[in-house]
């Protein structure tokens, strides 16, 4: 300790910064899958949110809880789940936050590991990171000269002789 300062690794910062509101990645997904199969259905099962995330049905349970108890999901064990305002709202964010990701990568080429990447990435982003990544896909999007030249840009980048560090 020096001075009134006490130092942390990065993971213990994440642990101090936490509260029990505190969304984990994890979480994030569960909420964002909720969120797209209450905009189809109403309300999900968790048998059938199990089946979508690949998990077994008791964790998806117990995370589902957890999301209940910070207000973001009406649940009754055995019942179906449904989002409130708060999950709403959070739902809707963490959907567009994904689809944002995903289209920057396909504007920059990443196709076959898109959803990988995407999930990798979504995560650790800044809402103001999200806001300008989407204003750039907006921008590509709109100027598809621009986005050709990326493209042919690319295609002829030399892998071989890549920039020193620093530069």
């Amino acid at each position: 300790m020096m001075g009134n300062k006490e130092f942390h690794t990065f993971r213990g910062y994440e642990i101090i910064k936490k509260n029990k509101e505190h969304l984990t990645p994890s979480m994030e997904d569960y909420l964002e899958m909720i969120y797209r199969n209450c905009q189809e259905e109403g309300y999900v099962r968790i048998s059938k949110l199990a089946e979508k995330l690949n998990v077994k049905a008791s964790s998806a349970s117990k995370t589902v809880s957890k999301l209940a108890e910070i207000g973001h999901l009406d649940y009754e064990k055995y019942g179906i789940i449904r989002l409130t305002t708060k999950g709403e709202i959070m739902g809707a964010f963490l959907l567009d936050r994904h689809e944002t990701v995903e289209a920057f990568l396909r504007h920059i080429g990443v196709l076959d590991t898109v959803l990988l990447e995407t999930e990798l990435i979504e995560h650790y982003l800044s809402i103001d990171t999200v806001k300008n990544i989407k204003i750039l896909n907006e921008f590509l999007t709109n100027s598809p000269e621009v986005l050709e030249k990326l493209r042919h840009f690319k295609a002829n980048y030399d892998d071989r002789n890549p920039p020193a560090c620093g530069r």
